[in-house]
């Protein structure tokens, strides 16, 4: 199947991107293997024809929104996350309009319909320097509250955060981040900013997942404790083979980013499935919303 998908990306002029939280295989098999941020990049960057999102439906989505002259896939049109699915377009307009004069800055854990709603997008990597780019006093925030709680810690605006979070990341408790230490004494404990407040504040440092890549690189420490999505665990061992990183529980697994397989990624070249497609309106007011994120960071 390896050799299959190589001779159907020379075919139909293919470039796969994987988010880090996907399988190990599909890491593998991936042109480019990164944080939604990095992707986003990357995608708007691409001379391929087509482009294969392995991840969640908001990363093709914002992919097609930035390249809309490309074919964009997704291999499984029931991966869809789940934080996403928590703000709606209807939703956000009854936010903005109890809240006259607030920007609007939106994850890109979103759908398309709400970031064309948005004056900005930001990714974990960039939530604080988008936050502080907007010129205004009150920031909506959503999707996530604990991004939102995170950004609020290194600004003087008042961020009014949607009541929506991460399951995976959520259900890390500051007793996981205990437990662990217990077990690896010695390790750096790293967490993703959809963590709770209460668990940052037992971290040594809080990144996105490519800040995790970074902070490791930069560290002297040989053990971490990884508080984000398990699939990155395959990401940093392969990153650095010579160091040791531990799940910071047995559950931190998200489904959604699991749904992808080997297969799948074979049909989805092999029949040009499934196309990501933007209504022309939404795309427009979208694409403004992620280019601005894009320039800030």
């Amino acid at each position: 199947m390896i050799e299959e998908i190589l001779g159907l990306k020379e075919e139909k002029n293919a470039i796969i991107l994987a988010h880090n939280y996907q399988r190990p295989e599909i890491q593998d098999i991936a042109d480019f293997v990164g944080d939604s941020f990095a992707l986003s990049r990357q995608a708007a960057l691409t001379d391929a024809d087509v482009i294969l999102f392995c991840g969640v439906d908001f990363m093709a989505e914002s992919a097609a929104i930035l390249s809309p002259e490309k074919t964009v896939l997704i291999p499984d049109t029931d991966a869809k996350c789940p934080m996403a699915a928590m703000i709606t377009r209807e939703a956000l307009i009854e936010m903005k309009r109890r809240h006259p004069g607030a920007g609007v800055v939106c994850y890109v854990n979103t759908s398309a319909p709400v970031k064309a709603e948005s004056d900005i997008c930001c990714t974990s990597a960039n939530a604080v320097e988008v936050v502080g780019s907007l010129d205004c006093d009150e920031v909506i925030f959503v999707p996530d509250r604990n991004l939102a709680l995170y950004a609020a810690r290194f600004t003087e605006k008042t961020i009014i955060p949607w009541d929506g979070y991460c399951p995976t990341h959520h259900q890390i408790l500051p007793q996981d981040i205990m437990d662990a230490r217990e077990k690896y004494p010695g390790a750096g404990v790293l967490v993703h900013p959809e963590c709770r407040p209460e668990v940052i504040d037992l971290a040594d440092g809080v990144q996105s997942t490519d800040g995790m890549i970074r902070h490791v690189r930069a560290s002297r420490l040989d053990e971490f404790i990884i508080g984000t999505e398990s699939g990155m665990i395959h990401r940093l061992e392969r990153e650095f083979p010579e160091k040791f990183f531990y799940a910071v529980s047995d559950y931190t697994i998200c489904p959604a980013m699991k749904m992808v397989t080997i297969p799948e990624v074979v049909r989805s070249l092999e029949n040009l499935e499934y196309v990501v497609s933007i209504p022309d309106a939404v795309q427009e007011r979208a694409k403004r919303a992620l280019d601005r994120m894009l320039q800030v960071r």
